[in-house]
């Protein structure tokens, strides 16, 4: 995940060390280095791991010769590498006072519509600035440590990209239940997904194993063996551009199961990715689309958890909340219903 620190061409490779209290290290590969990069600066800086390497990278924290380095699996071209390694951070996420959309709110959970960019948690790359930051602030120290001082009240999670309903604990009781209503899959998730191409059979059940690419262990993949068992149910609602040959559709996804990344890697499976999903948009959309994507201003992946419902884990009431897509994926839908 991405922090948002600006342009890191623009950065002060002196100074990006020091202003987060870290320590900046610097490594020279030569042209005989061999593989990728991530694993040849992991050899020649033994107290990094290589997934360690990889969040710095994506956060622009690795350069060489005063230039960003974001792909780990490219090839070390020669040069002098520098590593800007932040401080470690406090094992206890801060409070934070960032706004929040509340949809609904007692003593026992609340309900949140999440925007695209924000992290659920903090993690590599994401210090600060994330629900948890934000429901610290707003839920008081009554939230601190309920599922853990790490993530303190999450029972589910959304990509940082990925915009929507979610639902939050502020007791241990609701933790439970809540989290008791996931592992049974008593919850209602429906997301509201736009795909380049359209589905065929444009509805239907998605049922597959999910688990770490053996290619990219960035990435989730579907898996013949091993991972864990991911089923997503489809629905097109419309398709845009010509009826035969359509370049976009609106697609609803219920989910039963909510692995990492579940409803972009099914749909890449069946060749119609999220649009402006950076990691699994393989292939290009139609050069309409793509004009459409530019117009709109969407710059993540067109996904977003539109509806959630449960029955409250403390009183017992049926509870059920809807949030429309936000402005991007609006603007998206209109520029799309015009192919």
């Amino acid at each position: 995940m991405m922090t948002e620190a600006g342009d890191p061409h623009e950065r002060d490779d002196e100074d990006a060390g020091a202003a987060t209290g870290g320590e900046l290290l610097e490594v020279v590969l030569d042209a005989a280095a061999p593989g990728r990069l991530d694993r040849a600066l992991a050899d020649a800086l033994p107290q990094l791991s290589r997934a360690r390497l990889r969040a710095l990278m994506e956060s622009g924290a690795v350069t060489r010769d005063g230039l960003a380095v974001k792909d780990p699996s490219g090839r070390p071209a020669p040069g002098t590498y520098r590593v800007a390694v932040p401080a470690p951070a406090a094992a206890i996420p801060a409070a934070q006072d960032i706004p929040l959309s509340i949809l609904f709110e007692d003593p026992f959970l609340v309900v949140v519509d999440k925007p695209a960019g924000m992290a659920v948690h903090p993690g590599p790359g994401v210090p600060d600035g994330t629900l948890v930051n934000a429901l610290l602030h707003h839920c008081g120290a009554s939230l601190s440590g309920i599922g853990g001082v790490a993530r303190p009240g999450i029972v589910h999670r959304l990509d940082k990209e990925t915009s929507g309903v979610m639902v939050a604990a502020k007791t241990d009781a609701a933790h439970q239940g809540l989290a008791a209503l996931f592992a049974a899959h008593d919850i209602e998730r429906r997301y509201v997904a736009l795909v380049r191409g359209a589905p065929r059979p444009p509805a239907g059940e998605i049922r597959t194993r999910i688990g770490r690419s053996a290619h990219d262990r960035m990435k989730m993949a579907v898996l013949k063996s091993g991972g864990r068992e991911a089923v997503t149910h489809y629905r097109t609602e419309r398709t845009f551009g010509p009826p035969g040959a359509p370049l976009a559709a609106r697609v609803t996804c219920r989910l039963e199961t909510g692995r990492t990344h579940q409803i972009r890697v099914h749909m890449a499976s069946l060749g119609c990715p999220c649009l402006g999903d950076p990691v699994y948009g393989s292939g290009a959309p139609a050069i309409a689309v793509r004009e459409a994507l530019k117009a709109s201003g969407l710059s993540r992946q067109a996904l977003h958890a539109a509806v959630l419902g449960f029955v409250h884990p403390v009183t017992g009431e049926s509870l059920r909340f809807e949030s429309l897509p936000p402005p991007d994926m609006a603007a998206l839908e209109a520029r799309l219903s015009e192919l």
